[in-house]
């Protein structure tokens, strides 16, 4: 019987890129791949790349060149990009990075096992020419669906696998296989974005906006929670435009309840959402729903109007202050999260200032802060006024000391409060570790239980917070008898 083909993913950048990932293992382990941990393990090492900003583009290619090193002295015999990278620069990439063998873009997703054996076997797969993934849909957004068949759309998989591949009973699988056992997963509710910032490249090369069915959204859910999954965190370029283009722009309100009726998830989690088209009833569902976490991950990027109209973006320090003041007016305790661009061509001290006015106002729990800098193909690149390097680096510095701080005093500001942890890890040495409602997965702090024998990754546990070391925070258990018995998981 001849040995199984094995190949292993390394996932860079972001969750939506995680969800692609685990979509491209169940496309091979259906056609009979295994997956391995260790690259050095495996046949094949892909590689699923990030091509948002000049840091994770580097990320990327020191993975690549890392897994290259592997050939020749293990079982590793390629090396292949996959993911943003991959097909914002396709033919580029391979010519500029000849240690990777292969070079697929979004197009290759669905002949994925071919394509891995085709180089495997030392064939040669030409690598596409980059095109503007805009123009593959209509531009009017209810023409869509019609035409999203015969786009390459990663994470939109179907929900059903092969005969003979889907679980005997209970929902039918995803073509998705999950990479890790944590008892949290992301689901992709749509793909593309429709808005054209003017610093970003994302909708070039990820396409238009268009959003999943319901239906499909709800059976992974539920095959999901059958995988011991606890917690799914939905995903997107945008997901406040959910349902545009099936005719609803406010299905995501009508889909939450839904999705957090799904037996065995404790917990929904809504991510990337646009501050300018945030709505009344979108904040009412997220602040009043059982089982939805009011958290709102809330993508700012700055808050001086002359920057955010020269970024084609809208809103402003008063306006945001006044959406947060609604949020918190329904739930107190909601999470907030934002990131901010610092340095932006044209940006002024006067600009700055007000951001920092933004950024004391407004108790953010986590804070991403990001330099300017070029991105080709954007309207940004091609702006005057520039900032020098060094002058874009010394605001890079200033404000993330700035939101150290802040978040670091929003963390001191929840000592006293009751909050639901989903346990993540358990280590005898490191101790129990989890995160509230108002933290996402890796990018928002995490939560020390201590007291924390007996419980176990999965358990949703009701805790007071005693402490914090900088974000994160430290709770003890409010346990009624034993962790058997613990709390209401966060409903």
């Amino acid at each position: 019987m001849p040995e199984r083909r094995t190949v292993a993913l390394v996932t860079l950048g972001c969750a939506r890129n995680e969800v692609d990932s685990e979509e491209l293992a169940g496309r091979l382990e259906a056609d009979g791949w295994q997956l391995v941990e260790d690259a050095g393990e495996a046949d094949v090492a892909v590689v699923n790349t990030c091509g948002f900003v000049e840091a994770a583009k580097k990320d990327s290619v020191d993975a690549l060149l890392e897994a290259n090193d592997l050939k020749g002295h293990g079982r590793t015999q390629a090396v292949v990009a996959v993911g943003c990278m991959a097909e914002r620069y396709g033919k580029e990439l391979a010519e500029a990075l000849p240690e990777a063998d292969g070079v697929l873009g979004f197009d290759d997703y669905t002949d994925i096992s071919d394509r891995l054996q085709t180089i495997l076997n030392g064939g040669i797969h030409a690598s596409h020419t980059p095109r503007d993934r805009r123009k593959l849909l209509p531009i009017s957004p209810a023409e869509r669906q019609e035409s999203a068949t015969s786009v390459a759309l990663p994470g939109h998989g179907p929900v059903d696998l092969p005969d003979g591949v889907a679980p005997a009973s209970g929902p039918r699988a995803p073509l998705r296989r999950r990479l890790d056992g944590t008892p949290v997963a992301s689901v992709k509710l749509a793909s593309g974005c429709d808005r054209r910032c003017s610093f970003c490249a994302i909708p070039s090369f990820r396409g238009s906006f268009i959003s999943r069915r319901p239906s499909d959204v709800l059976n992974e859910t539920r095959w999901l929670a059958e995988q011991g999954v606890k917690e799914i965190m939905l995903v997107s370029e945008n997901n406040t435009s959910y349902g545009k283009d099936l005719g609803d722009i406010r299905l995501l309100e009508s889909l939450l309840p839904e999705l957090a009726e799904v037996d065995g998830i404790e917990r929904v989690r809504v991510s990337y959402l646009q501050p300018a088209e945030m709505r009344p009833g979108l904040i009412d569902v997220l602040t009043s729903t059982p089982g939805v976490v009011p958290y709102f991950d809330l993508s700012f990027q700055h808050s001086a109007p002359d920057v955010l109209r020269a970024m084609r973006r809208f809103g402003d320090t008063d306006r945001f202050l006044e959406l947060l003041d609604t949020i918190r007016s329904k739930a107190p305790q909601a999470g907030v999260r934002s990131n901010f661009i610092v340095g932006f061509p044209g940006e002024t001290e006067a600009d700055l200032a007000e951001l920092e006015r933004f950024l004391n106002h407004a108790r953010l729990d986590a804070i991403g802060v990001f330099g300017y800098s070029d991105e080709e193909g954007t309207e940004a690149a091609t702006y005057e006024h520039k900032l020098d390097e060094d002058v874009v680096a010394e605001r890079l510095a200033h404000v993330s000391r700035m939101a150290e701080e802040l978040v670091s005093q929003r963390a001191e500001e929840r000592v006293g409060e009751t909050v639901h942890v989903l346990v993540e890890s358990v280590d005898d040495e490191e101790g129990v570790y989890g995160r509230a409602a108002h933290q996402a997965p890796e990018t928002d702090g995490q939560v020390l239980l201590t007291n924390g024998t007996g419980l176990r990754p999965g358990r949703m546990v009701e805790a007071k917070v005693v402490g914090t070391e900088g974000v994160d925070l430290v709770a003890e258990p409010l346990f009624q008898g034993s962790p058997a018995l613990s709390q209401e998981a966060g409903r």
